[in-house]
């Protein structure tokens, strides 16, 4: 197993390797499958939202604190604004994605089919399972802001593993894509 070492040389380092990621990203399918998963930070669980496509490719990812209404509808607009428009959605039983999505469709003139259904989200499921695995030992963050540049970071090189990073064939490896993002 090879080990990625994450980008931990602040925020402005982790923001110029998330730009320069996203703009090196192969593009996402139009069927999502959004879940939250918990992360602890300081003592108390906070929420990782998190997307996958219908090929299991990472649509995006935010760190809340709440989960609500609130958080919902802006892991939404970030996600939309970052890849497009999906054609459909689908989210578990969760009464905080569906008002989220029910939000924002409010606002459009086209709005965009929302399923839930979670037994359709074991997608998404299985992939919470990678960052999970790099976090648990961890044995959770002593700041939300740290929490969200590690998170960042670990998301980046999950994304890399699964093959969503246009390379042009200059780094063949992970940890030399990885690296090329930071460099």
């Amino acid at each position: 197993m090879r080990i990625i070492r994450v980008c931990t040389g602040g925020s402005s380092s982790c923001c110029r390797c998330l730009k320069a990621f996203r703009k090196r990203k192969w593009p996402v399918g139009k069927s999502w499958r959004v879940d939250e998963t918990y992360v602890k930070v300081k003592g108390q669980w906070k929420y990782l939202y998190r997307a996958v496509d219908e090929a299991g490719n990472t649509v995006d990812f935010l760190l809340r604190a709440h989960r609500d209404k609130a958080a919902a509808r802006r892991y939404f607009e970030k996600a939309i604004e970052q890849n497009g428009e999906p054609e459909t959605i689908t989210v578990d039983k969760s009464g905080a994605n569906l008002a989220g999505r029910e939000a924002l469709n409010a606002e459009r003139s086209t709005p965009i089919k929302v399923r839930q259904n979670k037994y359709l989200n074991n997608v998404v499921e299985q992939d919470h399972r990678a960052i999970k695995r790099i976090t648990r030992p961890m044995m959770g963050f002593n700041d939300f802001r740290c929490a969200r540049i590690i998170l960042s970071s670990i998301e980046i090189a999950h994304m890399i593993r699964k093959g969503q990073m246009c390379d042009d064939a200059v780094a063949s490896t992970a940890a030399e894509q990885f690296y090329s993002l930071v460099m």
